[in-house]
């Protein structure tokens, strides 16, 4: 494989002013980060993305601040309208609910699929002005999914290949997209899909099959094969990982463990309960704290003895729909500590705000349960994120809902639950409240086994070698197609 071409909505970096029209570049946390990073360094490479700031990119303090990255970092600029219109507004309100099966949330405003489809062909020339005959192109997420057709239109010949970070919906829902035919044909010019659970795949097939008849699939027991417009396209399940070893170390850290005493110590008698997620309508936050609610009243035992630490992370504030979101969750809040408190014990803890990494960590080490319930998930990294932090013996269980894509790793060990179910849910609480210490062993053990195994790193090499031989290829191409200008 050659040089690896990484393309993203957001780069690595977030520009930041300092004064003076000078800037800084913030690096980006996460998973994906740490793992591209050395990839693109060791392989030689390049990370297009939009830097997060509305207007034009200051080119010469841009370029300073990213010189030590180790890789080549090629920003794209958007103005405020594109920002509105492209990211919050097709893709935050029209894919994101849609693929998330919340089609009512959905805001299908023709004017933001033009400027979807303008913002991707600008990737596309950045790309195209970057790339060389048999690179490697990989494409990440919701945002950029027209990027591949654009490219064709520009004869860019190399391997392209995408992944999906967030669910693909069934045909019932994904059909009520007015650009359904569109946008799928877009995506099939890919020359690989990643997807991350084995249901994703099978939607995303089953509306090829309906909504594109002169399309073929070939099923597979591996990479399921399709024919379309005379091409051959490779589409698999690719579930991705974290860190793992990054978040066991970071626990084990003496000022990790002595911040896990301090919370523990704050509520004294009490297993805590933690839910840690993004502001957003997909995390189930208002139906997790309506079954916390059913568990109190149904289970008199909780009462004094259990605590629910509750931090949401604000996000997408610029949009209307999650003020009236965050609303609704300081209402269920007020509503269960005026209910349920006494002089002693409180028994929601809300915070709205983001955690240091030293403290989420902490918070991860301290709880014993922790409630990851979304409505619908990709994968959900909270998580692998809690396991690979449950470091002291084994200890902590995981309530964990049918529809986040983590389930399909995790359900050896997990406690599975229906988010829209409040009253299953309110007896799992009940239930992983007086589960024996071995049993939580035995469960932990399996998941972490698991989240550490499928690390992030399997997850880019499994990614990587299932799209080499495509890359041979094209170069293959690339290489007869230059013998023949001469």
């Amino acid at each position: 494989m050659n040089r690896l071409i990484l393309v993203s909505n957001r780069l690595p970096f977030a520009l930041e002013p300092v004064g003076d029209g000078q800037w800084i570049a913030a690096p980006s946390p996460g998973g994906l980060v740490s793992a591209l990073g050395p990839v693109l360094r060791g392989r030689g490479g390049t990370w297009i993305g939009w830097p997060g700031v509305a207007g034009d990119v200051p080119g010469t303090s841009f370029a300073e601040a990213t010189r030590d990255a180790g890789y080549k970092v090629v920003p794209v600029a958007l103005s405020e309208a594109e920002r509105d219109e492209f990211y919050y507004g097709y893709s935050n309100e029209v894919i994101w609910p849609l693929f998330h099966d919340l089609q009512s949330f959905c805001h299908f405003e023709p004017a933001f699929w033009e400027t979807y489809k303008a913002v991707n062909e600008r990737y596309a020339d950045a790309i195209a002005r970057h790339c060389q005959p048999g690179d490697f192109i990989w494409v990440h997420d919701y945002h950029l999914m027209y990027v591949a057709q654009a490219l064709r239109e520009r004869s860019v010949h190399a391997a392209l290949t995408f992944f999906l970070h967030i669910p693909f919906p069934p045909f019932d829902i994904f059909a009520k997209l007015p650009q359904q035919q569109r946008l799928l044909r877009a995506l099939l010019q890919f020359d690989l899909l990643g997807f991350q659970t084995r249901r994703d795949l099978r939607n995303f097939l089953q509306c090829v099959r309906r909504v594109l008849p002169d399309a073929r699939v070939f099923p597979s027991s591996g990479l399921q094969h399709i024919r379309f417009g005379g091409r051959a396209i490779r589409a698999g399940r690719f579930p991705i990982g974290i860190d793992f070893e990054s978040f066991e170390q970071g626990a084990l850290s003496e000022d990790v463990a002595r911040r896990a005493r301090e919370l523990r110590a704050a509520f004294p008698g009490c297993q805590l309960m933690l839910g840690i997620d993004r502001l957003d309508y997909s995390k189930g936050i208002p139906e997790r704290l309506r079954a916390f609610r059913v568990a109190l009243e149904r289970h008199r035992e909780l009462r004094g003895r259990v605590v629910l630490i509750q931090n949401v992370v604000p996000s997408r504030v610029e949009i209307p729909r999650y003020h009236e979101f965050k609303d609704r969750i300081d209402r269920l809040v007020g509503d269960t500590n005026g209910r349920f408190s006494t002089d002693t014990w409180l028994p929601v803890h809300y915070r709205f705000r983001s955690l240091d990494r030293d403290d989420l960590l902490a918070h991860y080490r301290a709880c014993e349960i922790a409630l990851v319930t979304p409505l619908k998930d990709g994968m959900n990294l909270v998580a692998k994120e809690y396991c690979a932090c449950c470091v002291d013996q084994d200890d902590g269980v995981l309530i964990l809902s049918h529809f986040a894509g983590a389930a399909e790793q995790l359900k050896p060990g997990a406690v599975l639950v229906n988010p829209y179910d409040v009253e299953q849910v309110a007896d799992a609480i009940f239930k992983v409240f007086r589960m024996s210490d071995a049993e939580h062993s035995v469960r932990m053990k399996r998941m972490r086994r698991i989240v550490r195994n499928e690390d992030v790193f399997w997850w880019v090499d499994l990614f990587l070698k299932a799209g080499s031989q495509l890359a041979a290829r094209s170069a293959q191409t690339a290489g007869r197609r230059l013998a023949k200008q001469r």
